[in-house]
This record gives structure tokens, sequence and C-alpha cells, in this order.
């Protein structure tokens, strides 16, 4: 049985990461580009967001792989996500993310000229930030991969084991909202003693912290939805009760940066109100989802095709937009408008007069090959 509301879920977080990497543009982060006024007070928000939206990617990614080898082998399996994640990641590093790069350089004054001396003479030379090679926003793609298909014998184990003694005591935990909570543990201790040493680097090679934190997603993902109704009907039952818990989790960890200075104390402390301020936020919206968007659309159907190709391409639309406007006079609506509007329409329009009309181009960007006429 499909979830419409995880493919809704699916494709509001990644909505709302365009809005996110739009925000990474005006606030004190780190960034590719930079606007010409900073405002600090927009990261407030932007925090919020960051806390989940990553791990819930994560655990409706698991939740995706338990229905997609309830039809496929293994084997089956490994290859169709070969195909989906590799070879848009492979077409993404060569004619998407370079653009971003180059941007980037011109705004920092490392390079001079136009986009042809860069591509390729230049955009391949040396691995990112030294070099000019990366994969940038698709990170997302290399990880899901290698979780998918490392964890394939233990995910076949548990999809023809149901009373396997894990996926009962995930049953267990899933039945009261005190035992989805006690998912954190695991959480707690990735977070405690792991992330200090390991900062998030998004290379793969030596990013534990996020290997380990987001494989944990992944695998909770699968097991939540392997108990099937247990989780659904804690979620949604108590999803206000959850909701209170993510308010006041969420305040603590504001109140304890703002009050206390980094200590190995604070940071014990943090860790805690960090991993259950983002598991209540992720079960929140896995309870209301299920209360109010479990159903199909014509909308739906079309978003939920739409949204791998818009992940693909948003950034560099963002970033390109970004850079003509740094130097402008326009205040922050102004132009967080400008980039929103424009990072969505000129993907839509990339999207469905580049893209999804042509079958020779839709599997690289992960898309099914066309068959028939597509729904309007």
């Amino acid at each position: 049985m499909r979830r419409h509301d995880l493919d809704w879920l699916r494709v509001l977080v990644f909505a709302l990461l365009i809005f996110y990497h739009v925000g990474m543009f005006f606030v004190p982060w780190g960034w590719h580009i930079k606007n010409n006024v900073i405002y600090p007070d927009a990261r407030w928000p932007m925090l919020f967001v960051n806390q989940w939206r990553l791990p819930i990617l994560f655990v409706i990614s698991g939740m995706g792989t338990y229905f997609a080898l309830g039809k496929r082998s293994g084997g089956q399996f490994a290859w169709e996500r070969i195909k989906r994640l590799l070879i848009p990641l492979a077409i993404g590093m060569a004619f998407i993310v370079p653009p971003q790069v180059y941007f980037e350089r011109l705004a920092r004054g490392q390079f001079s000229g136009s986009y042809l001396d860069f591509w390729p003479s230049y955009a391949f030379l040396g691995v990112y930030p030294e070099g000019n090679l990366s994969w940038h926003h698709l990170w997302f793609l290399p990880y899901l991969l290698l979780f998918s298909l490392i964890s394939i014998p233990l995910l076949l184990f548990l999809r023809s084991h149901p009373q396997s003694i894990i996926v009962r005591a995930t049953h267990r935990l899933a039945s009261t909202p005190y035992g989805l909570f006690g998912l954190v543990i695991p959480l707690y201790l990735w977070e405690s003693f792991l992330e200090p040493f390991f900062p998030s680097t998004h290379a793969l090679i030596g990013d534990w912290f996020n290997l380990v934190n987001y494989l944990t997603f992944f695998l909770y993902g699968f097991l939540l939805i392997s108990v099937k109704e247990a989780f659904w009907k804690t979620t949604i039952q108590h999803r206000r009760n959850l909701l209170y818990v993510g308010v006041i989790m969420f305040g603590m960890m504001v109140a304890l940066r703002q009050l206390f200075a980094d200590s190995t104390l604070v940071h014990f402390i943090e860790a805690a109100f960090t991993v259950i301020n983002l598991w209540a936020w992720i079960l929140v919206l896995f309870g209301y989802a299920a209360t109010y968007l479990n159903r199909k659309s014509e909308l739906l159907s079309y978003a939920n095709e739409a949204v791998y190709p818009f992940y693909i391409l948003h950034q560099t639309i963002t970033i390109a937009i970004g850079y003509y406007l740094m130097d402008s006079p326009a205040g922050f609506w102004s132009k967080f408008a400008i980039m929103s509007i424009g990072t969505f329409g000129i993907a839509w329009l990339i999207y469905e007069f580049g893209i999804r009309r042509w079958s020779l181009i839709r599997p690289l960007f992960g898309l099914k090959p066309r068959s028939g006429s597509a729904p309007a």
C-alpha cells in the first residue's frame, strides 16, 4: 500500500530545501556566495529547520526502501539504486555543479573569464574546496547510495523475518510515544562522542559523524515502516503532545546556546536537547502528514516526479541569481522573493520542457523512461 503522506512529506521537505538554500545567501554561516548585507536574525528559523530537514529525508528514504524491496530482489534493488542515484550524480558533477563553482570563483576573485573558459579547462582540476571538482548539494546521493547497498543483506533479513527480535523490539517502542523516544539514545551517543571530533564535510571519506548518524536514520525509517500501523497510530494519536515536546526542546536548545559558553558539560546537555528536539519534530511531521495528507491527488503525482530534478537543478539556479543580486541595493525580502521565485520558476521550465517530456533525458535526472502520455 502506497503512503501518499510520505510522498507529500518528501515533496514539501525538498521544497523547503530551496528556501533554506536561498536563506544561506543572507545568514552569517559559510556558503558559496553571500549577499552584500548579512542578516544574523534570519539564522533562527533556519536553525529550526536545519535540525530535522536532512534526518527526515533519510528516514523517508529508509521507508521507501522497505516498499522497493517488496517488489525487487536484492540484486534488482541494487541495480535500480545505482541507475537512479549514480547516473544523476555523474551528470550533476559534470554539468550542474560546475556553474556553482564558477560563480563562487568569480565572486571571490579566484577566476576571471567566461564560463566557456572555465568549463572544462578548470572545472575538473583538483577537488573542492582547493580545486573545483565537487558534488556540492548532491552529496545526499552518494550517501544514500552507500547506505542502500551496504544494508541490503540486513534489510532483506528484516523484511523476510517480521518476527525477528529487532522488528518486535521496534514494534514495542513504536506502540507508545515514550517508547519512540528510546530511539534517540544512539542518536545522543553519536551527537555526544562523534560530532565534536568529526565535523560535517559531506565528503564521504572521513565524514564519520554524518555517515553513522544518517545511516541510523535510514535504518530507523525501514524499521518503523516494518511495524506498520503501530507507528502511524502512535504518531497520529499523540501528534499534539509531540508538538509540545518539540517546541519546548527547541526553546531550551536556543536558550542554552544563548546563555552559556561552549564547554564539555554544555555540549553533553545540548546534545540531549538537540536529538530530542529533532526526533520530536520528525514524529510531529509524520503524525500530521498521516492525519491530513495521506490522500492521492494529481498535483502530488506531478510533484512527486518533479521533485528529484528540482533537487538536482535548484542550487545552481539559486547561486546564479544570487551572483547577479549580491551587490544590488535591494533589501532582504526583495532579494529573497526574486531568488525563491526565480529558482522555482526556472527549475520548472527546465523540468517541464527539457526533462519531463524526453525519454532519453529522463534517466539522467533519476526518472524512469516515459511510457505513453504522462499526466498533465
